[in-house]
């Protein structure tokens, strides 16, 4: 179909939205090269974002063939992790039943749908991952996740679960359905009727069970060693759920699981805040308002957007030094520090860009975004040059504290926990101005 475009103005939107191919071999008659159509024999779904936009499309191969399955490559406007297939569509359904049905491929929500199931959407061929759960967790407070029951979905369904890990909350309900090995949700509802799979999926099972189960499944937990296990492989899962009620239910089932108290539980994972750490930030420090964003602050946006996962690098003192503090530009750090937490790193820049355009600070990006795509800086460049800019960042706010300590100190009126807290602020600036 797209061979014949042999016009560049016509084809270079089209080669780049992914529809055409130009090959890096063959040449036509005129020397330009080959185009083909990435989409040839294939049945196409058109994939929408959540507005209704046509960004990108599924194709199914008709027949046999490899791959199976094929997506748009990666363009500014669609990216795989970010993008469910049937939200869009979805949107009503899952409001009217109350939940999403979370399953594996294109064909499992059109038949879904044609069968009495029109709340079903499907990730792109790829893990769910955090921004999917986000998406989700904005239409429903109810999430069912669809998964084959063989070695496979259960790989699949632990991906999920860590996707989701950090977006719990105790309003929200995550559960995770498996069908026997041998259906799919497409085939289980032909060959058991959709009453059967409704009550398959009312009785998913819960987050909390899936996520006890995924630590203790395959050990012997009649062992010391296989209990110590047990709390080895939680430790990272409950890191990375916010504190709230249902991470406190699954510490005290652990804990019985384990023979240990929750108390115990909390100390082995790292639940517990250290007194000595948290004293030096229990009393509120003074507001700052730094002055119109520095070329320092508009580097660590330019950094944190080509590679959201340096986000990770700042530990709880630096973001309470970096984001307590009023202005513009302190508001900006805050809304990109959560973007870059939400996303973990598993987003291509195009797409993360695409995310911060839609937010209140979409000038501010985009001029960042315009100096990040004038030059290539490799990661490890870029890490060690976002943790200089930190170092140095930090410094101002830190030294104007302890001055405003010493002053108090000088003039009687500072209290014992000003005290140890001045005395923190001098090894801290003199351990950051010996980093910088």
């Amino acid at each position: 179909m797209f061979g014949s475009y042999r016009d560049d103005a016509i084809a270079a939107p089209l080669v780049e939205a992914g529809l055409l191919i130009e090959s890096s071999e063959k040449r036509d008659a005129d020397g330009k090269p080959r185009r083909y159509d990435r989409f040839r024999d294939r049945i196409m779904f058109p994939i929408r974002n959540t507005k209704g936009a046509v960004i990108g499309f599924g194709g199914r191969v008709m027949g046999q063939g490899e791959p199976k399955y094929l997506n748009s490559p990666e363009t500014p406007l669609f990216s795989k992790g970010t993008e469910l297939y049937g939200l869009f569509e979805a949107r009503h359904a899952i409001r009217e039943t109350g939940y999403v049905l979370v399953v594996e491929g294109y064909m499992d929500v059109v038949a879904l749908a044609q069968l009495g199931f029109a709340n079903a959407v499907a990730t792109l061929g790829t893990a769910c991952t955090p921004v999917h759960v986000q998406k989700l967790l904005r239409q429903t407070d109810s999430v069912v996740f669809s998964f084959d029951g063989d070695a496979a979905g259960r790989r699949a369904a632990r991906r999920a679960l860590e996707a989701c890990l950090p977006h719990v909350a105790d309003n929200k309900a995550i559960r995770f359905l498996f069908l026997p090995a041998e259906h799919d949700p497409d085939s289980y509802v032909r060959e058991e009727g959709t009453e059967a799979f409704a009550a398959q999926v009312r009785d998913a099972m819960p987050l909390s069970r899936f996520l006890l189960q995924s630590v203790t499944e395959e050990l012997d937990m009649r062992q010391p060693e296989g209990r110590a296990r047990a709390q080895y492989e939680a430790k990272p899962l409950l890191q990375a759920m916010p504190a709230g009620g249902l991470r406190l239910q699954i510490i005290r089932e652990l804990a019985d699981a384990t023979g240990t108290t929750p108390a115990e539980i909390e100390a082995i994972c790292g639940l517990r805040s250290d007194p000595a750490r948290a004293g030096r930030f229990a009393q509120p420090r003074p507001r700052t308002r730094r002055q119109a964003p520095t070329g320092l602050e508009q580097r660590v946006l330019q950094l944190l957007m080509c590679y959201p996962s340096l986000s990770a690098r700042l530990d709880e003192d630096s973001r309470a030094l970096l984001l307590d503090a009023e202005g513009a530009d302190a508001e900006v750090l805050a809304h990109l520090v959560a973007a870059c937490d939400e996303v973990q790193g598993q987003v291509n820049f195009a797409a993360f860009s695409e995310h911060l355009a839609q937010s209140p600070y979409a000038e501010m990006y985009a001029a960042a975004r315009t100096a990040v795509l004038r030059e290539e800086i490799e990661e490890e460049p870029a890490t060690q040059e976002f943790d200089a800019a930190v170092t140095k960042l930090l410094a101002e706010p830190l030294s104007r504290e302890l001055e405003t300590l010493q002053a108090a100190v000088i003039a009687g009126t500072a209290d014992e926990a000003a005290k140890q807290r001045m005395r923190w602020l001098v090894g801290e600036i003199h351990r950051r101005r010996r980093l910088g």
